[in-house]
C-alpha cells in the first residue's frame, strides 16, 4: 500500500470515530434533558397535591361547629396556616419550578440538577405541614362519631362491671363497698361530663373524659375480678395460714429445735405489715401487684412446711449420726494404735522404710480430727443454738471422712498381711522349687547317657546358685519383700527350665540310640546308611544327642520314609 493511502485511511476512520462521538454526546444530552423535563412535570404534579379540597372541606366543618373561644381560636389558626402554604410555600415552589424550566431550555443542566433537588424538598416539607393540618383538623370534625364509638363501647363495658358486681356475693365486697360505690358515680358523672362537652363542641376536653372513663372502667375492672381473691387472702387464708405456723413453730421449739435460721417470727411481722398495705390500698381501689405480692407471702409459708419437715429428718438422722460416728471413730483408733505400736517391729522384719508406713501416721492424725470435729459438733448440740440440719450436714462430713479412712486402713491392712503371706508362701515354693530340682536329676539318672550335656550343667549351676540366694534371702532380718519375691521368680524360673532341659535331654539320648540300634539291620545293604550311623554314634557318645538323632533318622528315611513320625509316635506317651 501507498503511503498516500494510508493517509486517507487513518483521516477517514478519524472523521468516523469523530462522527460517533458527537453522535453520543448529542444522544446523552437529549436523554439527560428528557428525564429533568419527566422531572419537572412529576414535581409540578406533586405540588399540586400540596392543597387539596378535602382540607377546604374539613375547615368549613369546623366553621359550622363554632360555638366557643376555644374552637374559634384554633380555627383561626389552622385557617392563617392554610393560607400560608397555598400563598407562600406554594408560589415559592411554582417560581422555583419555572426558574428550573428556564434552565433547562438554557441547558445548565447542573444548576437544574441542583435546583430540582432543593425543589422537591420543599415540595416534601410543604406536603407534610398539609398532611399534618388535615389530621388536626380531622380530630375536631371526626372527635364525635370517633368518640362516640369509643365511650359506647365503654359504656357496654361498665354496665356488665355493674352486673357482675351486683351479681356476686355482696360479702366479697364487704371492706372496700364505700369506695367501690363512689368510684361507680364518678363513671356515671364522667359519662354526664362526656356528653355536655360534646353537646357544647368542647372538644379539648373531650379527649380528657374519654381517657378517665377508659382508666377508671379499667381500674374498675381489675377490683371487680381481683378484690374477692385479695380479701380471701389477705383476711383468712394466711391469718389461718399465719396461726399453723406460729403453732407449730413453737411446738418445734419446745422439742429442741433450733429454728433461728428461718427468722419465722421477723417474716411473720413482715408478712403482717405488706397485708396491711395490700388493704390500705385496697381502700382506695389500689390493687397494683396486690395479688402477687399476696401469693408471694402464701407461698413463703407454705414453703416453711418442708423447712420443719428437713429439720425434722435432720434431727433423726443426726441423732444416728450421734452414736456411730463415735462408735467408728473408737474403733479406728483402736485398730491404728495396735498397728502403731507393731509397726516397729513390721518396718524391721519387712524392711519398711517411713515413707512405706508414713499412712498410719495419716491415718491416726485424720481420726483425731474428726473425733474433734464431732466433739465440736456435740458441743454446738448442747448449746441448742444451732439448727439440726447445719448439725446433720457437719455430722455427714465427718462420717463420709471417716468411712475413707476405713477404706485406707483396710487397704493397709491387707498390704501390711500380704508381706507375711509373701514370707509363708516364699518358704513353701522353696520346698516345690528344691523337689523339681531332684526330679530333673531323678531324670537326667534314669538313663545312662554317655556324657551328661554342657548346658544342663550350666543350667543346673545357675538354678542351685538361685536357689541359694533364695535361701539367704529367707534367712535374712529384716526380709525385703520386694527382693525376696524375685529371688523367688527367678530361682523357679531357673529350676523349671533345669527340669524342662533334663527332659529334653532324656527323650532325645533315647530316640538318637534307639534310632540307630533299628537302623543297624540296613548297614549292610546301604553303605550310605552305614556312614550316616556311624556318624551318629559318633555325636552320640560326645553328647551331642540331637545330631546324633538327625544323623539317623535322615539315613534310615533314605529306605523308610516317615520313620521320625513313627518315632515320635512311639515315644509320644514316655515323656
Amino acid at each position: 500500500m501507498s503511503p498516500e493511502f494510508l493517509r486517507m485511511v487513518t483521516i477517514f476512520y478519524g472523521i468516523i470515530t469523530f462522527v460517533v462521538v458527537i453522535a453520543i454526546i448529542i444522544l446523552t444530552i437529549k436523554k439527560l434533558k428528557t428525564q429533568y423535563k419527566n422531572t419537572l412535570i412529576e414535581l409540578e404534579r406533586s405540588k399540586n397535591l400540596i392543597i387539596s379540597g378535602a382540607i377546604l372541606a374539613e375547615l368549613n366543618k369546623v366553621e359550622s361547629l363554632i360555638n366557643n373561644k376555644d374552637l374559634e381560636e384554633k380555627y383561626n389558626y389552622w385557617k392563617s396556616l392554610f393560607k400560608s402554604i397555598k400563598d407562600n410555600e406554594v408560589t415559592n415552589i411554582t417560581d422555583e419550578l419555572i426558574s428550573a424550566e428556564e434552565l433547562l431550555d438554557g441547558r445548565n443542566y447542573a444548576q437544574v440538577k441542583d435546583l430540582l433537588g432543593r425543589i422537591e424538598f420543599d415540595i416534601y416539607i410543604s406536603k407534610s405541614k398539609a398532611q399534618r393540618l388535615l389530621e388536626d383538623i380531622k380530630e375536631i370534625t371526626l372527635s364525635e362519631q370517633k368518640n362516640r364509638e369509643i365511650v359506647t363501647k365503654l359504656k357496654a363495658d361498665y354496665r356488665s362491671l355493674f352486673l357482675q358486681y351486683n351479681n356476686n356475693n355482696k360479702d366479697d365486697y364487704s371492706l372496700i363497698e364505700t369506695p367501690l360505690e363512689l368510684q361507680f358515680e364518678n363513671i356515671d358523672k364522667l359519662f354526664s361530663a362526656f356528653e355536655l362537652a360534646m353537646e357544647g363542641n368542647v372538644y379539648s376536653e373531650v379527649g380528657k373524659i374519654v381517657k378517665a372513663l377508659d382508666d377508671s372502667i379499667g381500674n374498675l375492672r381489675v377490683v371487680i375480678e381481683e378484690a374477692p381473691s385479695i380479701i380471701l387472702l389477705g383476711k383468712n387464708l394466711i391469718p389461718n395460714r399465719i396461726k399453723e405456723i406460729n403453732k407449730l413453730y413453737e411446738k418445734m421449739k419446745s422439742e429442741g429445735f433450733n429454728l433461728n435460721y428461718l427468722n419465722i417470727e421477723y417474716n411473720i411481722s413482715e408478712s403482717e405489715k405488706k397485708v396491711a398495705d395490700v388493704f390500705d390500698r385496697l381502700n382506695v381501689l389500689n390493687l397494683e401487684d396486690s395479688i402477687f405480692e399476696l401469693r408471694t407471702i402464701m407461698e413463703y409459708f407454705d414453703s416453711l412446711y418442708s423447712d420443719f419437715d428437713k429439720e425434722k429428718i435432720s434431727k433423726k438422722m443426726f441423732d444416728e449420726y450421734f452414736r456411730s460416728v463415735i462408735i467408728k471413730c473408737k474403733k479406728l483408733k483402736k485398730i491404728i494404735g495396735n498397728l502403731s505400736n507393731k509397726i516397729d517391729d513390721i518396718k524391721f522384719s519387712y524392711d519398711l522404710t517411713d515413707d512405706d508406713v508414713k499412712i498410719i501416721v495419716e491415718l491416726k492424725n485424720e481420726v483425731i480430727e474428726c473425733e474433734n470435729g464431732y466433739e465440736n459438733i456435740v458441743t454446738l448440740f448442747r448449746e441448742k443454738e444451732t439448727a439440726y440440719s447445719k448439725l446433720n450436714k457437719e455430722m455427714e462430713i465427718i462420717n463420709a471422712r471417716l468411712l475413707k479412712c476405713e477404706d485406707k486402713l483396710d487397704y493397709t491392712l491387707r498390704s501390711l498381711g500380704s508381706l507375711h503371706e509373701d514370707e509363708i508362701r516364699a518358704r513353701e515354693q522353696l520346698d516345690e522349687i528344691k523337689s523339681i530340682v531332684k526330679q530333673a536329676k531323678a531324670h537326667m539318672n534314669s538313663y545312662k547317657l554317655p556324657v551328661v550335656p554342657k548346658n544342663y550343667e550350666v543350667e543346673l549351676e545357675e538354678a542351685n546358685e538361685a536357689i541359694k540366694n533364695m535361701i539367704i534371702e529367707l534367712e535374712r532380718q529384716p526380709i525385703s519383700i520386694k527382693t525376696l519375691n524375685t529371688r523367688v521368680d527367678t530361682a523357679r524360673d531357673l529350676v523349671l527350665k533345669v527340669y524342662n532341659t533334663s527332659l529334653e535331654i532324656v527323650k532325645t539320648a533315647s530316640m538318637a540310640e534307639n534310632a540307630i540300634v533299628y537302623g543297624n539291620r540296613y548297614r549292610p545293604v546301604n553303605q550310605s546308611i552305614e556312614a550316616g550311623l556311624t556318624k551318629a554314634e559318633r555325636e552320640f557318645f560326645k553328647g551331642n544327642f540331637k545330631s546324633s538323632l538327625e544323623y539317623a533318622i535322615n539315613s534310615i528315611n533314605v529306605i523308610e520314609p516317615g520313620i521320625y513320625t513313627r518315632l515320635l509316635e512311639a515315644y509320644k506317651n514316655e515323656f
